[in-house]
């Protein structure tokens, strides 16, 4: 057990500069996850020290999509924005201690350092210039660079990556306070993690390279450094870095494509992190079986037919709770009123194992809520022909005396129908689909009778006929 068998406090701790994306998404799930098995806390904390790169709707969109899958912190969101007093406080013990020292450098000395570094085949690193300074000079407001041992080296043991070695000689002096009295992210969250008691960081593998720096800064500190986990990075379809061109850029894109919660969660679980070959997890599995030391250290690949298969397992079977709340916003935002249609329970039982998304299937049930403008050509021109008429108006005639509209009843008229007839189930079954739908596709014929309604159905099964008895009067 990591952390010595101690309930694990972890945070996700993003930076309110964009959408909360996929890669950020699986980051904050693993975290509550690792906190859920052990009966820790998962804290979210919002890291917005960037002032001009931070924005209100960024946050917006960071709580909504986590509220969207059920991430709900234990605790937060803190606010970076609201510590700068602690660490400005945390800082002047660092320069007190000689951990930490005021570097006067301009911009145009730092450019030229790196261009020179990097014309030698060098990694560009700061010289140390302003270390020792006798005369600092005036005029200048500095930034505060911490002072990295000379010597040694910083090993730690990634839960995910496994033992990790950097030598001092190769971090430099990094700067932990611009000049305006803003904290830079190495020193910030060093400091929040020790605040709020964290003993296992969980984030993506583009962190690595500050690991040692803020190990460094953890034991100028008097801190012990938590445990680290550096999960890799989540590649596209076609193997290239998850990025805009992929399609969906943040967690709420894909909530407008079609997918319900349960679905992007099970999924996201399963990306780099697996049990046997079990595919489909409850949340309550995930928190029994999740371990941060099983995720694998490759790259995962994003397949989105994978989600698609698993999304259309959650529209059948998921919790049906979630799955209808998700439909009517479909629906809703697909300008379709639910009262002006079947209930959408009803709809859920029909559709749900016909399609993957709920766009696809709200923009296939469009007919059950709202009249269409005329029949699709193809389909009128195939099957509302002038042989039609005898088996809709017959149908019709059927279908007004029933006194209860239900699939059974709906499905014993049509048979007697087509038996009292002498034809096939059917000659009547897809004219009556095309008067129904406007096209020629709708689940079963009897459903679909249920779903469209009494009174729609009788409306749009006398229009076919008229429109059939106008295409018999005209030169067709």
């Amino acid at each position: 057990m990591t952390n010595q068998g101690l309930p694990i406090r972890t945070r996700f701790a993003p930076s309110p500069t964009g959408f909360l994306h996929i890669g950020g998404a699986r980051t904050a799930l693993f975290c509550q996850l690792a906190a859920r098995a052990t009966g820790g806390e998962f804290i979210l904390r919002i890291e917005d020290t960037d002032r001009e790169r931070s924005t209100e709707a960024s946050v917006h969109a960071i709580l909504e999509g986590m509220a969207w899958l059920g991430l709900t912190p234990d605790e937060g969101p803190f606010y970076q924005s609201e510590r700068l007093d602690r660490y400005r406080e945390v800082v002047d013990r660092l320069l007190e201690q000689g951990r930490a020292y005021r570097c006067y450098c301009s911009r145009e000395r730092l450019d030229r350092l790196r261009e020179e570094a990097m014309a030698a085949g060098l990694k560009p690193r700061y010289d140390g210039h302003c270390r020792d300074l006798d005369a600092p000079p005036q005029g200048i407001e500095p930034v505060i660079r911490f002072r990295n041992p000379d010597s040694g080296s910083v090993v730690f043991d990634d839960l995910v990556r496994g033992r990790i070695e950097i030598a001092n000689a190769e971090l430099d002096d990094l700067v932990i306070m611009r000049a305006d009295g803003t904290p830079t992210y190495n020193l910030a969250v060093v400091v929040d993690d020790i605040d709020m008691g964290i003993n296992l960081v969980i984030r993506g593998d583009d962190h690595i390279n500050n690991t040692p720096r803020q190990i460094n800064i953890y034991q100028a500190l008097g801190a012990e450094p938590p445990t680290f986990a550096h999960v890799p990075m989540i590649l596209g379809d076609d193997g290239q870095r998850l990025s805009k061109r992929h399609g969906a850029v943040g967690v709420m894109a894909w909530r407008e494509q079609g997918y319900v919660p349960d679905a992007l969660v099970n999924y996201l679980a399963r990306l780099g992190w697996s049990h046997g070959d079990q595919e489909v997890f409850s949340r309550a599995e995930l928190v029994q079986l999740f371990r941060i030391e099983d995720v694998n250290r490759k790259a995962s690949r994003f397949d989105t037919e994978k989600l698609k298969w698993l999304n259309q397992h959650y529209l059948r079977a998921g919790d049906r709770e979630q799955v209808l709340a998700e439909l009517m916003w479909h629906l809703e935002r697909a300008g379709l009123q639910p009262a002006a249609g079947p209930d959408p329970a009803d709809l859920l039982d029909v559709q749900a194992e016909r399609f993957e998304t709920l766009v696809e299937l709200v923009d296939q049930s469009r007919p059950f809520y709202a009249d269409f403008a005329a029949f699709e050509p193809a389909a009128a021109k195939k099957h509302l022909r002038p042989v039609a008429m005898e088996p809709l108006q017959a149908l019709r005639d059927r279908l007004q005396a029933l006194e209860t509209w239900a699939p059974d009843q709906l499905q014993g008229a049509i048979q007697d129908t087509a038996d009292a007839l002498g034809v096939g189930f059917g000659k009547i079954g897809m004219p009556l689909r095309v008067a129904l739908m406007g096209h020629g596709q709708s689940p079963a014929i009897n459903q679909t009778l249920w779903l469209v309604g009494r009174e729609r159905s009788l409306e749009r099964i006398g229009r076919a006929l008229d429109f059939i008895a106008s295409r018999a009067g005209g030169a067709d």
